[in-house]
């Protein structure tokens, strides 16, 4: 199959600001330059091709000075950003879109080869699946595949876990679950921070 993985961004100067309380701004901005180059080098070696969307130009910069592609959102929301860019891939010939933040930090070559894993053991032919990776809270979405790309419609935010199962259910599709550490953990509060990554120099 043609898999693509879709990253989605917020601008630099907008991302992460529940940190503040630990982070300045300067150092946020480099925390996320740093999980960005981070997640598409994982990404381009488990998937290959590899999309950042934004509406950040510096960032899309970045992301294709990393050899991914960078498409610039067309109307505001992580929804509509992540609707935007299944459609560009699945125009570019996608059969299969992965769905990954940047601000996994604990993520591994591992942990994408067993998204992909359960994917093939779920459905030996091409046919429609949904991999669901839940965050360590076990109500969030940390990492989504899906066959065909269009499958299901996206709703990150509040409870996403559940109602991607069941978007998946009502596509007819029994989702797989996927829980490793390096998915579940998502870099989001003070209180993740101290948990423990080291800070990037740039």
């Amino acid at each position: 199959m043609s898999l693509y993985c879709l990253i989605p961004a917020k601008p630099y100067a907008e991302a992460k600001s529940r940190l503040s309380p630990v982070l300045t701004e300067s150092q946020r901005a480099t925390l996320c330059r740093w999980l960005l180059r981070r997640t598409v080098r994982l990404a381009q070696r488990v998937v290959g091709r590899v999309v950042v969307v934004s509406r950040d130009r510096a960032l899309l910069a970045h992301a294709k000075a990393e050899g991914a592609w960078g498409l610039l959102e067309a109307s505001p929301g992580l929804n509509p950003a992540l609707t935007q860019g299944a459609r560009w891939a699945a125009l570019h010939g996608a059969d299969g879109l992965l769905i990954l933040p940047t601000d996994l930090p604990r993520l591994s070559v591992g942990d994408l080869k067993r998204m992909l894993a359960l994917r093939d053991e779920a459905c030996l032919a091409p046919t429609p699946a949904v991999v669901i990776a839940p965050c360590h809270r076990g109500t969030g979405t940390n990492a989504l595949l899906v066959r065909p790309p269009d499958l299901i419609p996206f709703t990150f935010g509040p409870g996403s876990f559940a109602a991607h199962c069941a978007a998946a259910r009502a596509a007819g599709v029994e989702p797989v679950v996927c829980r490793a550490e390096g998915l579940a953990f998502d870099l989001d509060t003070p209180e993740d921070w101290k948990l423990g990554i080291a800070c990037p120099g740039g």
